[in-house]
């Protein structure tokens, strides 16, 4: 099929996975078709497959692209030396990245069912590589006497299951800031896990 007049694939793709990612957010996944994806686009629907094979690889991509993203940023941050202030780093952190992306957070947590059993396990990997981030400060802690942790492996991924439903309730017009949002979260995880 011919490309639309006009149409560049350094802009459309971009715009078939922002609207994929949005319309998956709103709908779902399973009931998100191709076409409507196309639709909002503005291109004709066998012109998806120029940008992607099928919907399970552009689910597939969009969340792969945060996880990337989230890891990526993780990976550019300094961790200081004393486990107290990394674990307060990475709170504040977890919550700032999230925030910033929530359609993304939101399909990367609620269509994990969705994926292939392959793509599932990649995810899961990209996933357990970011927790192993948290659960390393945390046993870094309990070592070091600061932490009193019984299972870091457990409290690493409640404390990530609690960051981000940050994203669930949050809200810029709410009475409290992101900054004090932050604050009061690393108020809770420092207690959950001091000594």
């Amino acid at each position: 099929m011919a490309r639309t007049q006009g149409s560049h694939s350094d802009i459309t793709g971009p715009r078939v996975r922002e609207a994929a990612l949005r319309l998956f957010a709103e709908n779902g996944y399973a009931a998100v078709s191709m076409r409507q994806i196309a639709g909002d686009v503005g291109v004709q629907a066998g012109a998806l497959y120029n940008y992607t094979p099928d919907k399970q690889s552009l689910l597939f991509d969009l969340m792969k692209g945060h996880m990337d993203d989230l890891l990526r940023a993780w990976a550019a941050q300094s961790v200081p030396e004393t486990p107290q202030m990394a674990l307060e780093q990475f709170t504040r952190f977890h919550i700032r990245f999230h925030h910033d992306r929530p359609e993304a957070v939101f399909v990367s947590y609620m269509e994990l069912r969705n994926l292939t059993p392959e793509n599932f396990e990649v995810i899961e990997g990209l996933r357990r590589k970011y927790e192993d981030q948290l659960e390393a400060i945390l046993r870094r802690g309990v070592a070091a006497g600061a932490f009193d942790v019984a299972d870091p492996k457990i409290a690493a991924m409640a404390v990530i299951a609690m960051l981000t439903g940050v994203n669930t309730w949050y809200r810029e017009e709410g009475r409290l800031s992101l900054p004090e949002v932050e604050q009061i979260y690393w108020s809770m995880v420092r207690k959950a896990v001091s000594a």
